[in-house]
């Protein structure tokens, strides 16, 4: 439904006092898109502690639309444009001449590109991030705008997470940065001197934690590759070499049982028994050999028998019988082969009819995410069965050349299921876009097979926190979740290498340049790693001089404007780390060494001896109390957020000794650099 234009003016006059139009100094993104990656990535553009107090964020949806999840136009302090179409009406109602940056969500490639063209009509400068499935319209994408450009696929993010669900296994993310290459793995899959950093400490009673202080403590980690297999591939190889042997009698009574209808095999059935119980008879009355009697019967049966009038009546009767069956029998027989291969035809098409399979993962939707994740699992040559309710979806073309064979029907159903053999598969993943019809898919699974692995896709975060208190179904996942840090980072220019999934959670991994003068330039290596919020893998020293990684990394070492920070951090710390390697803003100077609430730059201390890095705090930023109130109800914030302590926002967070806080007083900043757990990617037990 359209927007109740009481709502439009409030947005309107609340829009207006924050922009405060006489020169926002705050950078405008407009975000294009109704689902939850652009409420994702709006949110997170909203909460973002940029180096001027954030940012103005302007979404375009369409005029009447439904959400399926959380509603980007509902955000509080966004400016909603609502158009049907994305051209150079809509782009300059939005204003998006000297927007920072522009993002297209939509899940139209078609539509997208056409979008990307309208706004390089309007500004030839901004920069675009388009969400794309097709790899080959992507690469001619870049080509066509002169725009600077970013082509992402969300899809392409997010499937292997689902792949090392439906393995049991931890998420096979690998990137290459520099010179290395880097992966996710076990800490008891790889060796002590391989281990980069910790990411995860996973514990029944207290969840997830993510980048402990403990390293040595912690179940995942990040570990340089070095030829050994992920662990997802493991178990790849270990289910292809478990695979049970097809049973060849179920396969044939299966396929003779799909063979022809239930009353062409009746008739046949009872005409045949007639021959056999014909043929005993006489072969006792005429005294003869089961095999002689066999050829009577069947001669007499096809072709007909010579009269003959000197065989006794008994003999005669049997004789007309089975030439009557004879004649039964032939049409019978005709029935049955046409109807046979109509039928053949038609389970092949539909997948119904396929031989009994064991060991394999059965795929619910070839849309974006299913395609993926089926394609990534034939490339381990993990077996697969594609469940979809359209005979010609997405991912069709692409399953026919992979040889998977495709079920058409509903999952819900159990004909559907048994005909994919769920009962016997290894794991379902249910990748459809309708969280209603997921749901219904897994409990169907369930009344199947009671310990069958399950992963879902929601987009409803309420929809799927109360499914896991109702039902243990298995592990569920959030696309959008997963994929919004990278389009937030290309949105931004921050070089966002990769986005490690964990659980709930998505960390990613970034490098970060050091700008002259800013908060980092000339302190210690110390101050960048953050016990749960940031921590430092690689620095690149200014110049393009060889990167030193974690190895050879000395705290003692001061940071120089120019150097490159390779990090692994949550969201909020990413934001805090940005902030203290952005240049000064002009017209914003530092409390005076002396005042309330500052601490002077640390001095050089003697080898060995225990530092103090008190830190600097900032003066008031640019955050609008509606910033503050959007922060403190977030899940996951420490501490309420009031005007009186909003001059805290964006202050530099104290350093660390040892894994303690030299200033132990409250920090309206941990409050706004804690991740929020997703709301749309629940793990039940």
């Amino acid at each position: 439904m359209a927007e109740p234009w009481r709502d439009r003016a409030r947005r309107a006059v609340e829009w207006n006092w924050r922009l405060r139009s006489a020169g926002d100094p705050r950078p405008h993104y407009v975000v294009c898109g109704k689902d939850a990656l652009a409420y994702y990535v709006a949110r997170a553009m909203l909460e973002s502690d940029l180096p001027v107090g954030g940012a103005r964020v302007t979404v375009v949806v369409p005029e009447r639309y439904r959400s399926n999840g959380p509603d980007v136009a509902a955000l509080r302090g966004v400016r909603v444009v609502r158009s049907d179409r994305l051209d150079v009406a809509t782009f300059e109602a939005a204003g998006l001449v000297g927007a920072a940056g522009l993002a297209l969500l939509h899940q139209d490639d078609v539509g997208n590109l056409h979008a990307a063209l309208c706004a390089q009509a309007v500004d030839q400068r901004v920069r675009q991030v388009l969400r794309m499935f097709n790899g080959t319209l992507a690469d001619g994408v870049r080509k066509l705008l002169k725009a600077p450009v970013e082509v992402l696929s969300d899809a392409e993010m997010a499937a292997p997470a689902f792949v090392a669900a439906a393995l049991g296994e931890v998420d096979p993310s690998s990137f290459q940065h520099r010179d290395k290459t880097l992966r996710v793995a076990r800490r008891a899959d790889v060796r002590p001197q391989d281990v980069v950093c910790a990411l995860a400490h996973l514990t029944e009673a207290q969840g997830v934690e993510l980048l402990p202080a403990e390293q040595a403590g912690a179940d995942l980690v990040l570990a340089e590759a070095t030829g050994q297999p992920p662990g997802t591939e493991v178990a790849a190889r270990r289910l292809v070499r478990a695979r049970r042997r097809r049973r060849p009698v179920a396969v044939l009574v299966r396929a003779v049982r799909g063979f022809a209808t239930r009353k062409i095999g009746i008739a046949v059935m009872l005409v045949l028994a007639l021959i056999a119980v014909l043929g005993a008879l006489i072969s006792r009355a005429e005294d003869v050999s089961p095999l002689e009697a066999l050829y009577l019967t069947l001669v007499t049966t096809l072709s007909g028998a010579d009269p003959d009038t000197a065989k006794p009546a008994d003999a005669q009767i049997m004789q007309v019988v089975l030439n009557l069956a004879g004649l039964a029998l032939i049409p019978l027989i005709t029935a049955v082969v046409v109807d046979g291969i109509v039928n053949a035809r038609l389970a092949l098409h539909t997948g119904r009819l396929l031989p009994a399979r064991a060991g394999h993962v059965v795929v619910i939707g070839l849309g974006n995410v299913g395609t993926r994740v089926m394609a990534q699992l034939r490339e381990y040559d993990v077996e697969v069965v594609a469940i979809d309710k359209d005979p010609e979806p997405r991912g069709a073309a692409l399953a026919r050349q992979l040889e998977v064979p495709l079920v058409v029907g509903d999952a819900a159903l159990p004909e559907t299921l048994v005909a994919a053999s769920v009962g016997d598969c290894q794991a379902l993943v249910v990748a459809s876009t309708d969280d209603v019809a997921n749901l219904e898919a897994a409990l169907a699974a369930r009344d199947l097979r009671s310990d069958l692995r399950v992963v879902l896709r929601f987009f409803d975060g309420d929809f799927a926190e109360r499914v896991e208190e109702t039902f243990a179904l298995g592990v569920s996942r959030s696309v959008s979740y997963l994929a919004a840090p990278a389009f937030i980072g290309a949105l931004t220019e921050r070089a966002v290498i990769t986005t490690i999934p964990v659980d709930r959670h998505a960390l990613p991994v970034a490098e970060v340049p050091v700008a002259a003068g800013s908060e980092l330039d000339g302190r210690p290596l110390d101050v960048v790693n953050r016990d749960g919020q940031v921590r430092l893998i690689a620095r690149t020293p200014a110049g393009g001089g060889r990167t030193i990684w974690w190895k050879d990394l000395d705290p003692r070492q001061v940071i120089f404007a120019g150097d490159r920070l390779t990090v692994v951090a949550r969201r909020r710390g990413l934001d805090w780390l940005t902030r203290q390697c952005a240049p000064p803003v002009p017209g914003r100077t530092l409390t005076p060494p002396g005042h309330v609430g500052s601490v002077p730059r640390p001095v050089p201390a003697a080898p060995g001896a225990a530092r103090s890095l008190p830190v600097p705090a900032e003066h008031d930023s640019a955050v609008g109390p509606s910033d503050q109130e959007v922060a403190a109800s977030a899940p996951g914030a420490a501490h309420p957020v009031s005007p009186s302590r909003s001059s805290a926002v964006g202050a530099v967070p104290p350093a660390q000794v040892g894994g303690a806080d030299l200033w132990s007083g409250p920090s309206t900043d941990d409050a706004r650099t804690r991740d929020e757990p997703d709301p749309h990617a629940t793990r039940s037990g």
